[in-house]
């Protein structure tokens, strides 16, 4: 188990309960009143620090080494049933972006989203997670798939943004994230958005038009990440705490400018901490958002998302 620098006094009790244990263990003193006594203090020190953290530890959290990415939530929601579909019959398959039909149940939807890699090599083979125009125009040509074959679509957002790279710019990665921008506010099928990691720039927003659009607790949505804010603003990274609090970036913050719908609760210290609660309560965020909107006509749920867009960003002086 990998620890943030805030997560250290965890991480010392931690090793302290486990050295209790292995003395309980191996001598016959017993040791049961200290392991619960330590156990105790372990889970006090953990409500405290996980119920204040900031902004930029919010950051961290989203970009833990530990947590689950977007196949992992696939996989564990759909089980065998998960069928990944490549390439953009244009130029290839981006391996940034996946995508693919899945079932909950007895309802097959169209999953989409970022993946990250686990370690160096997958990291490289992924991209970072950062999608060229290739995944973007993959992801339309699925989501119009979906459409034709009346299924539900659910996009999952975890990207640093979209690659920035000179061929991504010559093969028209503006154009590409606003076409499925466009497309997305008209498409004749429900939509469900989840932000499972970071959620940054446009690189989210190609994937990130949605009917219900949720959060998970430790996660971050913002047209910049704190970083670039701060090295923009004051030119050195240094101030990346300051930009994070400033650009209010947090679900919380989201929820209250209507940017997001709902926030999904994480397990005591992150998503990472309790997979298997992790997955099956974004299970049922992705069916009962379903359940929401599929008896609307296409009309009218297109007409509704139109709406939701159009009230964003409204504010009297």
């Amino acid at each position: 188990m990998e620890y943030l620098e805030f997560e250290l006094p965890i991480k010392e009790l931690e090793e302290q309960l486990d050295k209790c244990q292995i003395i309980g263990e191996e001598s016959d003193v017993d040791v049961t009143q200290t392991c619960k006594q330590i156990e105790k203090k372990l889970l006090d020190t953990k409500k405290e620090i996980y119920k204040n953290l900031t902004p930029w530890q919010r950051v961290q959290l989203s970009r833990h080494p530990n947590r689950p990415y977007t196949l992992d939530y696939i996989k564990a929601i759909c089980g065998e049933s998960f069928l990944e579909l490549h390439g953009d019959r244009s130029f290839k398959d981006d391996k940034a972006m996946i995508g693919g039909l899945g079932k909950i149940g007895d309802q097959t939807f169209m999953f989409i989203g970022q993946q990250k890699g686990y370690n160096t090599k997958t990291r490289q083979y992924r991209n970072f997670g950062m999608a060229n125009p290739e995944g973007y125009r993959k992801a339309l040509r699925l989501m119009k798939s979906a459409e034709k074959f009346g299924i539900p679509v659910v996009t999952l957002l975890d990207t640093p943004g979209a690659y920035p790279g000179l061929e991504a710019e010559e093969r028209g990665q503006g154009e590409a994230i606003a076409r499925n921008i466009l497309e997305m506010t008209r498409l004749k099928v429900p939509i469900i958005t989840i932000v499972i990691g970071e959620g940054a720039s446009g690189g989210a927003l190609g994937i990130g038009v949605g009917d219900k659009i949720m959060m998970l607790e430790n996660t971050w949505y913002s047209v910049i990440s704190p970083e670039s804010c701060s090295s923009i603003l004051w030119r050195s990274w240094e101030y990346k705490e300051q930009a994070a609090e400033a650009l209010k970036l947090t679900a919380k913050d989201m929820k209250k400018v209507k940017i997001v719908d709902d926030i999904i609760k994480e397990p005591l210290g992150g998503a990472h901490t309790d997979r298997e609660t992790t997955f099956k309560t974004v299970s049922k965020a992705i069916v009962d958002a379903y359940e929401e909107f599929k008896n609307l006509s296409p009309k009218d749920l297109v007409n509704k998302r139109i709406e939701k867009y159009s009230e964003m960003g409204v504010f009297k002086g």
